[in-house]
Formats: structure tokens, sequence, C-alpha cells
């Protein structure tokens, strides 16, 4: 692998790095490899030079929603972020990298007054990320403002594609099924009172900062299992964790791996523990839930690496 160009490019190269170190859960064994790509074009510097020499690899963004095996992962890393939002503005329209975090994104979206994206306040992981899950909360979804993105293929080729063309479902899009990475979005938002869209912002983060726990000190991938679909035994679309709760697993435990005391979807690690005793409990907390209610959860959270 050419580490000269990957360098020139402004890459960042990390040999043998512990991925715990980049997941919001702070658990997960070692890559060969992680290439920090911050800007669009360092990451198709570095998947141009992971194709042309065919090497397999694992894209991430700010570690949120992903559980990675103790054992690692047998390949490099891409971690595709930026700590300095990348953003342009023209009128109502953002043209924002995808390495973009989605809070700094909401951040600078209510700052300048425009709205659409204020239910998203506080999520964590980056545009990117968001886009692909077609990540929400209220009622409300990144894929509502996404007016076209830019994408890379695997072979370091980019196209342009619209919304329709990403099938944007309940935390999911066709990005699912082609593989390929959200390089930059432009999303249309509109326009708003930058004094009330930053006073909803304090409000998201006064409610979140007492109903979820903070990754920085209480690690967690956030929501384990999607919510319950309208089509299922449910009737109609409701939240995982009530059944969780009804089903008795905010008293399970698998050494420090537990249930959020004030939101059963979310585990948390709260002591010493292993990414498979995450994995084992989740799957107890869905059996629970099987048992009492005959309904077959789905896993929100992205595995990495290998799992017994």
């Amino acid at each position: 692998m050419n580490t000269a160009a990957l360098l020139a490019a402004g890459c960042v190269l990390r040999e043998h790095e512990p991925l715990a170190r980049h997941t919001t859960f702070q658990l997960g064994g070692p890559c060969p490899i992680l290439m920090d790509c911050a800007t669009p074009g360092q990451l198709v510097t570095a998947i141009t030079e992971l194709h042309r020499t065919g090497r397999d690899h694992v894209l991430i963004g700010g570690g949120s929603n992903l559980l990675v095996a103790d054992a690692g992962v047998p390949m490099p890393v891409l971690r595709y972020l930026t700590t300095q939002p990348l953003i342009q503005q023209a009128g109502d329209v953002l043209d924002v990298a995808a390495s973009t975090l989605l809070d700094d994104l909401c951040a600078y979206a209510a700052g300048c007054g425009l709205a659409g994206i204020e239910a998203l306040n506080c999520i964590p992981g980056t545009l990117g990320g968001a886009i692909a899950g077609n990540a929400g909360a209220f009622g409300k979804q990144i894929g509502d403002v996404v007016e076209s993105v830019t994408l890379l293929e695997c072979d370091g080729r980019t196209r342009h594609a619209d919304r329709a063309e990403l099938r944007f479902a309940y935390r999911s899009s066709s990005l699912h099924e082609t593989g390929e990475i959200v390089l930059a979005a432009r999303l249309h938002l509109q326009s708003g009172d930058a004094g009330q869209l930053t006073q909803q912002r304090a409000e998201c983060i006064h409610i979140r900062t007492h109903k979820h726990p903070d990754w920085r000190t209480t690690p967690t991938a956030g929501s384990f299992f999607r919510n319950v679909a309208p089509t299922s035994a449910a009737g109609r679309r409701q939240a995982a964790g009530w059944f969780l709760e009804q089903a008795g697993t905010l008293a399970m435990r698998i050494n420090g791996a537990r249930p959020y005391e004030k939101h059963a979807n979310i585990i948390i690690r709260d002591g010493p523990c292993s990414a498979q005793d995450v994995l084992d409990l989740s799957r107890q907390m869905a059996a629970a839930v099987a048992v009492k209610f005959g309904l077959q959860l789905e896993r929100e959270v992205r595995l990495l690496g290998a799992f017994a």
C-alpha cells in the first residue's frame, strides 16, 4: 500500500490501533491499520488505494451504533470523521461533508436560523452514518431534508444521487444494499428564527441529558433494537424499550453490561465487560420479548468482527 500517497493527502495512519478508542461503547479489539480521513478528498484517496491493492476494508464514522468484537477486525478500518464541521451555506441550502458530526451540523443550522433538523439534536455520529441509516427522532428523520448526495463507490469513483434514489425508509436507505459511501450531502432546510431554534436545541439537550446516558461517561452504542414495525403483531410502530421493560429486561446483567435504568432499549457498560457480554445480554433481552409478546426484535446496532 502506498502510504506516502495517503500521508500526502493528509490521512492519519495508526497501526494495530484498538478500536475501543474510536467507538462510543469503548469496546473492541485492534485492526491492522486505522486510516483517519477527515475530508472527502482524503477518503477518495484511501478508497482508491485500497481498491488498487485489492484489500478489503471496513468504514466507520463517529463510532456510535457500533459494537466491535473483542478480537478486533482483521482488515484495514477507515474512519471518516472531522471535528471541524465542513459546511457551505447558500441561503436555505447546506452542502456538508459527510464526515461532519450530525450534532455539529444541528448546532450550525440553529445558529443560522435554518429549521428542519432540530429533532436530530444530540444524536451522536456523523452525517454520513445518519443518512445511511436515515437517523431520526420525534417522528422526523434526516431523509426529510436530503436533496442529493455525492456517493463514493468501492473503486474510488464518485457519482451524484437524488433523494428518491436513496429510498429512505424507517432507519434505512438503499445504501445498506449498494454499499456506497456518502461523501457529502446537500440539505434543503427552511428559514426559521435563530433564537427559537437555539432555545429548542437547549431544551432537546436538557431532555436527552435526563433520558439518555452520555456515552463519554457511560459507554453505550445507543438504542440497541429498532422500534417494532407497524406490520408486526404490535399493530403500529411502538418503542422497543416498552416491550423490553415489560419483559423484565431491566433486571438483566452480564458482568458490567446492563440496560440503562431510564431506557430499556439502551445497553450500557457499567463496569468491566466484553463486547461478547453485550451481545449475549442483547440476545437474552430479545428472547424475553419473544417469549412474552411473540415479537422478534431486530438489532439496530451494527456488529464488526467475529462474535460467538
